[in-house]
């Protein structure tokens, strides 16, 4: 490969891909709408039909087919042999799928039911996600984040076909920051810049990603692009409108007019080599010569405190075997530490033996954040521990969640109601009891007690818990949430909130039924009651959660004051 590559700024599989249709189509478009059926775009699907619309996803031009889906995932590659890395395929229920046909056309609407576009279907498919998980994440293990999300979130067929844009996505925030590839290839042309290096990331950029951005610059004598993600990410992340006002603050730490920033709208995969290699090719859409491929990069690994999922030797051997189709010069980097006595980063691979080093993580930064402790200066800057703070105080000034689950009998409503009088008693936060059978009959009546519907009011009350805590407050919720896929979910949405205390009160079975005073395990055992959590229906018991109490020998009061002292020593009260 030549030194300067994409020299005549070329798209990826040479053309730019403009979705947006003119003002006439768009009028005879408005009109057939109304007699189309619709579908409607969650927050990840948004993300992608953005990225179509713009061209950052040239050559596309809309969701893809089954040959082109089966083509991706089996060589890495388009029908017509355009290298492409990663499905861009749109979900739907069996419920929306079944009416379709391929050859009619549908509208595509947001969440709000605002008119986007005209799909016109070419394919339906049921998808072998097994198949999927293991191509496209290199595993089947619900653990990794994407795929979980494959197996749980995505719905159950795909369709696939051209896409006719009337509208982008709406945004109220950040409007000067959102450009498309044309708007940021102009910019690069005002400002003369003829060799450009992308930076794509989801994290906030502290020291270490800093350092390897200004020698990605150095190595490769170019400017900088930085794109960060904003839209759906990894689990625990800072929201982005935090990581937005980080970004602004450490721009301004480059050398004048070296670096611009335009955030960019994308669904995070987590997908390893194989997203990396799209975010080469979004990079080249953008107009980069050069892009950055850093440590444990697209591994969700990291994100979750897990052992990571991918090699990052080889998502950089991965991404540069495909660097000459893509048209772009990958810069790869080990992980950076901090030398002390040098008071200098260095990578690791360099760092001569018996040297002293310290690392510290996006995620141990975040979690420093989220419990108070100290940030040292030397991993990251001032202007960006302040806007971490603002958006996660300390856990005396947070909202928290302490989540209840247990077996029906087993005390879970009783301390609860105790722990709600401590916290009303202590005064520091505004504080609501969330109790099971009192959230159902006021939000949940209309459901019945399936094991659907039941699932449904559990997450209504995670909901109402993760709202609870975002303002500050302390939600206390006493459902029997019996399955460990949904307290996983509702964990996952108040901990980028605020504080989540899952407490097991695990009162044996045999206990819980000499309590019943209903008589409702009598009548499970005797078949009159069907799906009863703990006799034919499961109980999941949580694997580690904060505080774990029996009952069986314990008052209510003693039970409540051993999670008052967990919330002590987390510093919450």
């Amino acid at each position: 490969m030549t030194d300067t590559v994409n020299r005549d700024n070329v798209y990826h599989g040479g053309r730019y891909v403009n979705l947006i249709v003119d003002p006439e189509r768009g009028a005879l478009l408005k009109k057939i709408a109304t007699d189309l059926a619709s579908i409607t775009l969650d927050d990840r699907q948004l993300c992608d039909f953005e990225l179509l619309t713009t061209g950052a996803f040239s050559p596309l031009t809309g969701f893809m087919n089954r040959s082109n889906y089966e083509s991706v995932l089996d060589r890495n590659k388009l029908q017509d042999g355009t290298l492409w890395p990663v499905p861009i395929c749109l979900d739907v229920s069996e419920t929306a799928a079944r009416p379709l046909e391929a050859g009619q056309s549908v509208v595509v609407r947001d969440p709000e039911g605002f008119l986007l576009a005209v799909m016109h279907v070419e394919d339906i498919w049921k998808p072998d996600k097994e198949k999927e998980a293991t191509l496209l994440y290199r595993t089947a293990d619900k653990s990794h984040p994407g795929v979980a999300n494959l197996f749980r979130n995505t719905g159950e067929y795909y369709i696939g076909g051209a896409l006719e844009v009337l509208n982008l996505p709406l945004h109220f925030d950040f409007k000067q920051l959102r450009m498309t590839p044309p708007e940021v290839r102009a910019l690069f042309k005002k400002l003369a810049w003829n060799r450009i290096v992308g930076f794509q990331t989801v994290n906030t950029v502290h020291r270490p990603e800093f350092e390897m951005a200004i020698r990605a610059m150095h190595k490769s004598r170019a400017n900088l692009l930085l794109l960060p993600g904003v839209g759906m990410t990894g689990p625990g992340d800072f929201d982005y409108y935090t990581r937005v006002r980080c970004y602004r603050h450490v721009v301004g730490y480059f050398p004048p007019e070296s670096a611009v920033m335009s955030l960019l709208p994308i669904s995070m995969r987590m997908a390893g080599p194989r997203d990396a290699l799209l975010q080469c090719i979004i990079g080249k859409n953008y107009g980069c010569t050069h892009f950055i491929i850093g440590y444990q990069h697209a591994d969700p690994g990291r994100l979750n405190g897990a052992a990571p999922f991918y090699d990052s030797a080889e998502t950089h051997a991965f991404v540069k075997s495909f660097a000459e189709d893509v048209g772009i010069r990958v810069v790869p980097f080990d992980e950076l530490v901090y030398l002390p006595f040098e008071d200098e980063f260095c990578p690791r691979d360099e760092v001569a033996a018996g040297t002293e080093t310290i690392s510290l993580s996006s995620l141990d930064i975040r979690e420093r954040i989220r419990t108070g402790r100290k940030i040292p200066r030397w991993a990251t800057f001032p202007e960006v521990v302040g806007e971490l703070k603002k958006a996660y105080p300390p856990p005396s000034r947070q909202g928290f969640t302490v989540f209840f689950t247990g077996l029906s009998g087993a005390g879970k409503s009783t301390i609860a109601r105790v722990l709600y009088a401590k916290m009303l008693e202590i005064g520091k936060r505004p504080v609501t009891l969330l109790d099971g059978d009192i959230v159902r009959q006021n939000l949940s009546n209309e459901l019945s007690f399936s094991k659907e519907h039941r699932d449904i009011n559990v997450r209504r009350i995670g909901f109402v818990a993760s709202e609870i805590t975002k303002n500050r407050g302390v939600a206390i919720c006493a459902p029997i949430a019996p399955y460990a896929a949904t307290r996983a979910e509702i964990r996952a949405s108040i901990d980028a909130l605020g504080g989540f205390i899952e407490v097991h009160v695990a009162t044996p079975l045999d206990v819980c039924e000499k309590r019943d005073r209903k008589g409702m395990y009598a009548k499970a055992r005797a078949g009159l009651i069907k799906g009863y959590t703990g006799i034919d229906d499961p109980y999941e018991i949580p694997e580690a959660p904060e505080v774990r109490v029996d009952t069986t020998g314990k008052s209510p009061d003693e039970a409540a004051q051993e999670i008052l002292i967990y919330l002590g020593q987390k510093r919450y009260i």
